[in-house]
């Protein structure tokens, strides 16, 4: 069992890092890096990223009082706000009707509600799983839609984390969090099984996607 000497951000970094090579390698990104998509193509994205968030930031507000979770409640970070501007430029006033969640969607919503009901230390691993992801490697999408999609402002903002400031020094903040938290080894374990899981889910989304196109 891993020793809780090792910074648990460290520990959550290094025990995730083949599974998010995956992730980031998925034929659905490789396309969308690649500015092949079709504008509809990446809106698919967008509809799914709601649907996912949606269920997030539901659990925050859940969990808002929680002392586990609580320091990862970060109203900065909220990315439904953006992504109902992104819809409403990609899709039309009328997008509620026209998107549907993914199979792989709904199961990843699914657990997510699930552990907001009963382990705020899976909050924490799902939290993690998305938010950081997206604030760093979202930004190389936030650029590639800018260049190759001519998309700027609505169509992007789901990648604005202007609210957060300066990223280097707020990924140093949430690692001293994720750092703080009241994890002993056996929890450290079970949440990073849980990343592991959220990023799967994540990968069966993007599975899904590029299917789909």
């Amino acid at each position: 069992m891993e020793s809780t000497q090792t910074p648990f951000s460290q520990f959550l970094r290094s025990s995730t890092s083949e599974v998010h090579e995956r992730a980031h390698g998925s034929a659905y990104m490789t396309e969308l890096l690649a500015g092949r998509l079709r504008t509809e193509e990446y809106a698919l994205l967008a509809a799914q990223l709601y649907f996912v968030y949606s269920a997030l930031e539901a659990a925050s507000d859940t969990l808002a009082d929680d002392p586990v979770a609580r320091p990862f409640v970060i109203d900065e970070l909220r990315r439904v706000p953006g992504l109902v501007a992104d819809l409403e430029f990609l899709m039309g006033p009328e997008w509620e009707s026209r998107i549907e969640a993914l199979p792989a969607t709904r199961q990843y919503t699914e657990r997510l509600r699930e552990v907001a009901e009963s382990w705020p230390g899976g909050y924490v691993a799902h939290h993690y799983t998305r938010y950081l992801g997206d604030l760093a490697g979202g930004q190389v999408v936030r650029s590639v839609l800018q260049r190759s999609y001519g998309i700027t402002g609505p169509g992007s903002l789901f990648y604005d984390f202007a609210h957060v400031g300066n990223p280097a020094a707020f990924r140093r903040r949430y690692r001293a969090a994720l750092d703080s938290a009241p994890f002993d080894a056996q929890e450290r374990e079970r949440v990073r099984d849980e990343t592991l899981r959220a990023f799967e889910y994540n990968i069966a989304v993007l599975e899904e996607l590029a299917a789909a196109i």
